[in-house]
Parts: structure tokens; sequence; C-alpha cells
């Protein structure tokens, strides 16, 4: 959560500050703000709300500099007002923007507090800005002074900081949360997240945790926790401009929802080309997977979804038991440990600080078979994981996931497949009829989304009502939990999903005429099952909304609304399952006129606890 950019260069670096925040906006978008050497001064500019709003303040300004920071917000420590926004100053000399959560800045605030120092702000990035000053008073060495302040705190940051009679530094930190550097040509930048900086260059390098790193308009110089030069590798992003732009679509989710046949086919080539083989990821797999005799997956809110359908395959492809939990509860509870348990993490970022922080817990355990899933290459995640599986879907912009999940899901039954025939319990007839599941996978879910224009006349309707039932079962269930959690992310209307079996334990009482039930119901072994717990919701006068497979039995009737999706893709039926609910979601939410893409409340990358 939250953007940071910054740059150093010889022309105004404005419009790359405001561009990299209209990219990160996703990010966070309570406020924003840049701050800007000018003539010996901090020019500062922070708006309540979208980035325009603070691109049109700064126009009117007429700010420009050669070196300058700025920041997106998504509101932890204080309200959403301007006097929180980012960049935060000390006494006009220092400014500083700072992504994560300092867990002593009360201690830290008082002891400033006694030196003289005043607050201006509820942040906790304040005290940043006013430890660095400090520091800095002694030598006017913005880069040690930097060094000494990090040591100081406690928590998770991502900072860029410049003072206003250094014109020709930026020194930027990191510790828990995600920092990148560009590397122009008589220029350099830095971000949170490549996007911000590819339109100025598509060389990066990835700061580790503790580094501290000096920026001028010649040259980059990183130093590692314990003041040591070190070298970081230089990357070539293979992120287009094309993937961060809107196109002929109306919203990113929109078009992330209608991108899943390329992204679904993108990662599944490599697959078709070789197999389910350990050689699929990244690192050395076949030692990792070897002896693996039970699955730990770790995730959080979509991917923990995504999770745990993949225990259903895991289990039923490989014998092996699998364990799912959300990651904020894994770190904090006495986990059972054991050498043999493969720990897979899944994170759409890569950046997500609970599935980060649950890594690191579950490897101090002594679990050292570690396998992340993950869209974003080089991100945390993957680089403190002995074996990766990088999905394809390309960049997500759209604070709700779609392609993302789908794509998981994908590297998810891989990895299923995968250790099914490394354990003997999958044949070569097996392998084939799952590779073949694999290679129809796109086309029918693009057959899904042809479904859109009778979706959009159910949108209609679910856009009057405040509250939503979503029912599965078996494998389907963590569908209806992902409906669920769409519909409430992007249209703020509360649903909750069950079970279908568990509807007479005790969510039968919430059923009338009021509360539209969705069901997810395939034609598999438990459709009859979930027929009879329909019937359950039709007799206490309950609307039903069924997505139904070309073969399923179900004849439309008073209170009874069926939309048949493709016929039954068996094993993949999930995958193909969730295009309807993202697109009911989608819709609904137009109708009720809710901003799509960036939802109230919510950021895409959550890298705060």
């Amino acid at each position: 959560m939250c953007g940071i950019v910054g740059a150093i260069g010889k022309k105004n670096v404005v419009p790359v500050l405001v561009d990299g925040l209209k990219r990160l906006e996703y990010r966070g978008y309570d406020s924003s703000g840049i701050a800007v050497l000018v003539d010996g001064s901090i020019h500062r500019v922070r708006r309540v709300g979208r980035v325009a709003e603070m691109e049109h303040a700064a126009q009117a300004e007429n700010v420009s500099g050669l070196l300058g920071i700025g920041h997106t917000r998504w509101a932890t420590h204080g309200g959403v007002t301007e006097p929180n926004a980012h960049p935060h100053v000390s006494g006009d000399l220092i400014a500083v923007v700072h992504n994560g959560i300092i867990e002593n800045h009360d201690a830290k605030r008082a002891e400033l507090k006694a030196l003289g120092y005043a607050f201006t702000s509820q942040t906790d990035t304040e005290v940043i800005a006013h430890l660095v000053h400090r520091h800095y008073q002694q030598d006017h060495d913005l880069f040690a002074s930097v060094q000494r302040a990090v040591k100081e705190l406690e928590g998770a940051y991502a900072i860029a900081v410049i003072a206003k009679d250094n014109p020709d530094l930026l020194v930027v930190a990191r510790m828990g949360c995600p920092l990148l550097v560009g590397v122009g040509e008589g220029e350099n930048f830095v971000a949170s997240d490549v996007s911000a900086v590819i339109s100025s260059t598509r060389r990066v390098m990835y700061l580790e945790e503790g580094d501290v790193a000096r920026l001028t308009r010649d040259g980059v110089s990183v130093f590692d926790t314990s003041g040591a030069p070190v070298e970081r590798a230089m990357h070539l992003s293979d992120v287009s401009l094309a993937s961060l732009e809107l196109g002929p679509y109306k919203h990113f989710m929109q078009k992330e929802i209608h991108e899943q046949p390329r992204a679904l086919s993108d990662t599944i080539e490599q697959i078709l080309d070789h197999g389910f083989k350990p050689a699929l990821f990244d690192g050395d797999a076949a030692s990792v997977f070897a002896g693996v005799k039970s699955v730990q997956i770790i995730a959080c809110g979509t991917s923990f979804y995504a999770g745990s359908v993949a225990r259903y395959w895991i289990e039923s492809l490989t014998g092996l038991p699998c364990a799912v939990e959300i990651a904020s509860e894994y770190r904090y509870r006495d986990a059972v440990a054991s050498p043999d348990n493969l720990i897979v993490t899944i994170s759409q970022s890569g950046e997500t600080l609970d599935t980060m922080e649950a890594l690191k817990y579950a490897k101090s355990l002594g679990q050292s078979r570690t396998l992340s899933i993950c869209n974003v290459r080089e991100s945390a995640l993957p680089r403190s994981s002995a074996v990766v599986f990088y999905t394809k879907a390309g960049a997500e912009i759209g604070v709700a996931s779609t392609k993302a999940f789908t794509t998981q899901l994908v590297a998810l039954f891989t990895l299923a497949v995968t250790l099914g025939r490394l354990n003997g319990r999958i044949s070569d007839d097996a392998e084939i009829e799952y590779l073949d599941a694999l290679r129809h996978l796109p086309g029918s879910v693009q057959h899904a989304l042809n479904l859109e224009p009778q979706i959009k006349v159910w949108a209609d309707r679910f856009a009057e009502k405040h509250h939503a039932l979503f029912l599965g079962r078996g494998v389907h269930y963590p569908i209806a939990l992902e409906g669920a959690l769409k519909l409430k992310e992007i249209t703020y209307i509360h649903a909750e999903a069950y079970p279908a079996g568990e509807l007479k334990h005790g969510p039968l009482a919430l059923v009338d005429e009021d509360m539209p039930v969705v069901v997810i119901a395939p034609h598999d072994a438990l459709l009859e099952k979930v027929k009879s717990n329909m019937q359950e919701v039709s007799a206490r006068g309950g609307e039903l909304f069924v997505f139904a497979d070309l073969d399923s039995n179900f004849t439309e009737s008073e209170g009874v609304h069926v939309i048949r999706t493709p016929r039954n893709v068996g094993i993949l039926s999930p995958i193909v399952h969730t295009i309807p609910v993202q697109l009911l979601a989608y819709h609904t939410a137009l109708a009720r006129g809710t901003d799509v893409d960036k939802p109230r409340n919510l950021a895409k990358s959550v890298t705060v606890e």
C-alpha cells in the first residue's frame, strides 16, 4: 500500500513524479503529494484525494525542479487530511516519503518532542523526517544521517529523502517494504513499483533488506545494513507500457477480466511445451519436491481462496495432506513444523507483508522447502523462496484481483499434478488428459466471457440489494467465497459465502425475498446435493441465481434464474466458474456507480500489517 517515486536529473522531474504517481495510484489514493527542490528551498504540494487534484495544484503553482520525491497514500496512522499527506518535512530542511509502518514511532515521537521538535501530523512518517533532521544538523551528511536514522527505526519502511541544501543527492532505504532504483542516462529514479518509472527507463535494480542507497545524476551507490558497499543486479524490466494503459476499456478491472484467456494461455504455454516437471519451477525444484510429505499453503485475500481450491486438487491428485491458512493468522500461532513440509506462499505482487512474514516464520521453524507463486519477477517473496512459479498474468492494476487469481489456480494445479507425477500417483495417460484440459481452458474461459450480456441483466437487479449469499460445494466452495469477496470489494454490498450443505446450520435464517442467493452449480458429483440445498432456499421464498454448466439439467422457474456456462470442463471447472462471479461483481458495481478500480478503504499491494 502507498506508492513512492523519486527522481534526480538534468531536466524538470515534476512530470516524471506526477506520471509515476498516477501509475502507482492503485496502491493508495487517499491523498498525494510531491516535494521538489527549487532554488535552494523545498517546494511541497499536497492534496487530499486523487493524484489529479495534486497535479492541478502543482501546475497552478508552476512547480519545477531537478530533484524531487512523490507519494500517493493509503491511510494507516492518522486520517485522510492534508497535514497527514506525504511528503513530510522537518525544519524546512528535510523532506521524506515513506511506505510501511514504524512500530516504535510513539517512543520516538516523545523523544523528539523532548528535544523541541514540533509535530504537525498524526503519522509515524514525520518521526523519520525529524530523526534525519536531528542527525543532519550534526555534520550535514545526508547519506550518513539516513543511515543513522534508520538504525533507530523498528518496523517496515521504504523511504526517499532529500535535503534543501543538497541539490545533487537523493537518499533511499528499505526494510520490509519494496523499493527499486531505475537507472537512466544523466538521471536516476526510485520507486516502489517498476510501473512508476517504466516510461523513463527499463533498467532497474531491486534493493535488498537493510540497503541504503545514494542516487546522483551520474550514478547509484548501494550499501548494505552493515554500511558496506554492495552491487545489486541490474534487470531489464519486461513490463510494457501498453499493459499499464486502459486501451478501449472503461476500467482496468474490465480490461483484466477480458485479458484472462491470453493470461492463461501465456501461463499454460510453458507447461504444454514441457509437461508437468519440476523444471517448470525456478530453482532446484527436483530436490525441494523430493520426499515432500505434506503441503502448507499460506496466503491472504483472493490468493487464500486460490490456495483453498488447490487443497482439493493436491489431496486428490497426490495423496498428500494439505493445509491452507491465512498468513496473518499462521505467523502468530505455534505452528507444528516439519522439514518434509512444502511451504507454498501465494501473492500477486510478491510484496504482501503478512505473507512475507509468515514465510520468514516458517523458515525460522526449520522448514526450508519453500515455493512462492507470484506474478511479479524479482519481487520480495520469490527472492526469499527456494523455488518459484511465475504466473504470466501481466500487470494487474485493478484493486480487485481477477487474472492474477485464475493464473494462480493454473500454477497450483500444475504443482498438484507435478507432485502427483513425482510420487507415482498420476500415470502417463492421466498427464496427457490434464495437459489436454489445460490446452482447452482458455477457450472455455472465453466462452464464459461471452455470457456477459446475460450477467449484466442480473447485475441490474443486484444493484438494488443490500445483502447477498453465495453457495458452493466441494472444490467450488472457494469460488463462492471469491464471488462474495468480489461483490463486497467493489459494490459495497454485504455478501457471504457458505458451503451449500451448511445452509441448514444457520445461514438459512437469513434467506428471504430480499436476499439473492448465488449458486455455483457445475455438473459434477455433488450436483444433486446442490439441487437439494437449492430447494431449501426456494421453500423459504429465496430467489436463486444459478451458474450451471451447459449440460446440467436445470429449468428456470419463478424465483430460479439460470445462466449456463460452457459444458463441464472437469477438474479445471473452478477456473471457468470464476469468470461469471467476476462479471457479476463488475457490472453490479457499474450499476451502483461505485469506483470499480479504486474501491473505498482498499489498495492493491498490502505492504503493511
